[in-house]
């Protein structure tokens, strides 16, 4: 044994010789990085506990899943457009002229071990994905999540919408199947729609006219380098550094405040749960993997220009782009010579720039709006809120549209109905089914909010009707306990600020009605105010009381009806 202790045997270091070490890496590090004062924080960093923060989990993990079966399948595809002739397993296509892509992706799912297994692993993850991110941003639209300080957060998830969207269709396209080439070819007319450079614009992309040859190759290098480098870079800003940088949003409750956060650590709880969420998550996939089919390529055959199939419909996600265009008037204009397609530039390229653009400035503009200018780190409810939620459900609608349109041949054979009377009947829908959707919504927001005042202020109803001495008939109500109603009672930041036009004085207008723009900003500032909820205030004695509102227990609330009945009107 040496004499300092240091080792027991030859080549065998002590415990306190390894902790030694470790102390000794870590004050490297921290004398360098500065990574001790980050870990504690960390470590210590409280993550609200509320299901909804799971959809942005699942997007996470469902991207590793994504990476780690690219990872897998690039080793055996081949992104070449050169014939071949396939002898694989699959015996039905023996023989038959195809690309050596769509071979290489029939030996992956008949030739390759746990191939079929992995190609089908990654489609069910990319929809997943795809929904997951969806999903998450309604959720932070609905409840106003984008608010400052978060506006990037909302513009990088925008941004990675609309990249894993293309990034799904290129992925779609790369087996040169049947199926992935029809949409090919409905992504060829939409480039070449476009004004004077859409024909230079195809021949280069292409490699020379339809189909050509460089097609596969070119989308091959996008779909797993460019598209996923960039996501790789976007998805730990969203979803690690700004968020870790910034308090995190939760729920108005009981404690609930702006300057609060109630949630667990981010170690042990946080970290355990979430990885056991990731396993869930990957055994889901994996089950839907092994038992759904998806994407039968060898069904469908190569893709050929000359040949189509019936019921051809894409992935959900770019369901609501083929549906644009099927409903979209064969409308053209010509214009110095260049006949101009309006029938597929206005739902391949206007549509989708107008949604997302709008997507992207909608913080800015609600904020111009309402005035609202604070730090917000209090959800919104969405009944709290009814022109957001109203302007939400509308473009809710406006894609379901478009999505059911994009399959309008399938429900005319389903239900036996004229393909013509569906088409127009979509055309219909798209325009009025949002107008309605906003309506209709917004009164059900402003129906909850007043259930919302009645419980405040009577409590829940019991169903047991009393008789007063008088004979009158009243029904007995039950005061809320304070922790199942804070989230209506409990003081919240305001969603908006008074932005109206002050009146003349001495007949001199004030400065913000002078201008059209500053007219505009007050009656949608007046228009955005009118219905938005406010915080109820409860009368001590309710509490005591057995439910009446006035703690006698004799069941007369008519005082505390009519007092509700009249907060209600000013809704």
């Amino acid at each position: 044994m040496c004499d300092g202790g240091m080792l027991t045997m030859a080549g065998t270091t002590t415990p306190q010789a390894r902790g030694r070490a470790v102390d000794r890496s870590a004050r490297a590090l921290d004398d360098r990085l500065g990574t001790t004062g980050f870990a504690r924080r960390a470590l210590r960093k409280a993550f609200p506990d509320h299901w909804s923060f799971l959809l942005g989990e699942i997007a996470m993990y469902s991207f590793v899943i994504i990476l780690l079966t690219g990872v897998y399948l690039t080793l055996f595809y081949k992104p070449s457009m050169q014939e071949v002739v396939y002898n694989g397993s699959y015996t039905k296509l023996r023989g038959v002229e195809m690309s050596e892509a769509y071979a290489s992706t029939l030996n992956i799912s008949f030739d390759v071990r746990g191939g079929l297994l992995v190609r089908q692993l990654h489609h069910w993850s990319t929809l997943l994905f795809m929904a997951a991110i969806l999903v998450h941003m309604l959720r932070n639209f609905f409840t106003g999540a984008f608010r400052k300080p978060r506006e990037l957060n909302w513009l990088i998830g925008v941004l990675m919408l609309v990249l894993v969207m293309f990034n799904g269709l290129f992925g779609y396209t790369l087996p040169d199947d049947l199926l992935s080439g029809t949409g090919l070819r409905i992504l060829e007319g939409v480039t070449a729609s476009i004004p004077l450079v859409g024909s230079y614009t195809v021949m280069f992309l292409f490699g020379g006219e339809f189909p050509g040859t460089d097609i596969i190759p070119r989308l091959y290098v996008i779909h797993i380098l460019l598209i996923p480098g960039l996501l790789a870079a976007l998805i730990p800003l969203h979803a690690i550094v700004l968020t870790w940088r910034q308090t995190h949003t939760q729920f108005p409750g009981k404690g609930s405040s702006n300057g609060t956060v109630h949630g667990y650590p981010f170690f042990p709880v946080f970290i355990a749960k979430t990885t056991a969420f990731f396993l869930w998550l990957l055994g889901v996939t994996t089950l839907l993997a092994a038992f759904v089919q998806i994407n039968p390529i060898w069904l469908f055959g190569p893709y050929d220009p000359g040949a189509i199939s019936s019921g051809s419909q894409p992935d959900w996600y770019m369901g609501w782009l083929e549906g644009a265009l099927r409903i979209m008037p064969s409308w053209e204009i010509t214009l110095w010579g260049h006949t101009v397609a309006l029938s597929v530039l206005v739902p391949a390229l206007v549509v989708p720039g107008v949604l997302f653009t709008g997507l992207a400035a909608y913080p800015f503009l609600e904020r111009w709006v309402t005035g609202d200018d604070r730090i917000h780190h209090l959800l919104d409810r969405p009944r709290d809120v009814p022109p957001r939620t109203g302007i939400g459900v509308a473009g809710v609608v406006f894609y379901g549209t478009l999505w059911l349109a994009g399959g309008n041949d399938v429900l005319a054979d389903r239900f036996h109905v004229s393909l013509f009377w569906t088409t127009w009947f979509f055309r219909g829908l798209i325009i009025l089914g949002p107008v309605l959707a906003y309506i209709i919504t917004y009164r059900i927001c402003v129906g909850l909010q007043r259930r919302d005042l009645g419980l405040a202020r009577h409590g829940l109803e019991t169903g047991i009707i009393r008789r007063s001495v008088e004979g009158g008939y009243s029904e007995v109500e039950r005061p809320m306990p304070d922790e199942a109603i804070a989230a209506i009672t409990d003081p919240r930041p305001a969603v908006a600020v008074d932005l109206d036009v002050p009146p003349p004085v001495d007949g001199i207008d004030s400065p913000r009605g002078r201008t059209a723009r500053g007219r505009l900003r007050a009656a949608l500032n007046r228009r955005f105010r009118a219905d938005l909820a406010v915080v109820p205030e409860r009368r001590p004695e309710l509490n005591a009381g057995n439910g009446d509102g006035n703690g006698d227990g004799d069941g007369d609330g008519d005082g505390e009806r009519r007092a509700v009945d009249e907060a209600a009107s000013r809704h």
